[in-house]
């Protein structure tokens, strides 16, 4: 596991000053998500929050923890990345709104069995944590008949996208479904992501004791941008570079 925590934790160390202001726009509107800034109300992401005990798993600069504050929920952030928090605890000051954040990863929480409502994750955890080892960790820390939620790339983009970032993604597959798992980046620094095919994610989440709500295949609006060259709008149109789970504990 040390291996791809520390590639990177070092890659979101050096990046992290990139997100400031990202986090700082997020911090100040309303939900949006993924790399398209779909808002929540096209999504219907969350449940509803009020009154629930939330952990962000991979939280970064914390901006789903301060949406969910704000609806009512009492979250924790979590982040492996001193950096990243560091973000994160100065746009608390910021925006005046504070909650916990924690130094940990999420294959590993630092909280009892059954202590949560809701675990969250956008391109967190959902992403760059072996889901071997955070889901049923998620399902651990999860009350009876509490929620996971979490969005990161689709598994189709995930067997279209280039090995060169900078290159976007077509429509021809370019690598193998049968035994994704791992991936491995040679970016500068390098960093490692998990991917699964769609029976997986099923598998897993079954067998880690959760009943699946849904399967949210993201279809960005017309006229959406993003920032990140791996992927276009016309692409992203056509099929989905972002999909989310939702997933609820049995009781």
């Amino acid at each position: 596991m040390t291996d791809y925590l520390d590639l990177n934790r070092t890659a979101w160390t050096e990046d992290a000053v990139n997100y400031v202001e990202p986090g700082r726009r997020s911090w100040a509107g309303d939900p949006e998500w993924g790399i398209w800034g779909i808002p929540e109300t096209e999504v219907g992401m969350l449940p509803d929050v009020a009154g629930m005990d939330a952990i962000e798993l991979g939280c970064g600069t914390a901006y789903v923890s301060a949406w969910l504050a704000r609806r009512g929920a009492r979250p924790v952030g979590i982040d492996p990345t001193p950096a990243q928090l560091a973000t994160a605890r100065m746009l608390q000051d910021e925006f005046d709104l504070h909650f916990p954040l924690i130094e940990a990863r999420a294959e590993q929480l630092p909280f009892p069995d059954e202590s949560f409502d809701l675990a969250i994750s956008e391109y967190g955890a959902a992403i760059w944590a072996d889901p071997y080892a955070w889901i049923p960790e998620a399902a651990r820390v999860l009350r009876p008949g509490g929620e996971l939620v979490f969005l990161g790339n689709s598994t189709l983009i995930s067997l279209c996208v280039n090995d060169d970032e900078y290159i976007p993604a077509g429509p021809t597959l370019l690598r193998p479904q049968f035994g994704m798992h791992r991936f491995d980046w040679d970016d500068d620094p390098p960093t490692v992501e998990f991917h699964l095919s769609h029976g997986d994610w099923i598998r897993l989440l079954r067998a880690s004791g959760f009943e699946i709500l849904d399967l949210l295949e993201l279809q960005p609006p017309e006229g959406a941008t993003t920032t990140y060259p791996w992927v276009t709008a016309e692409w992203a149109r056509q099929w989905p570079s972002e999909e989310v789970w939702r997933a609820r504990k049995h009781g």
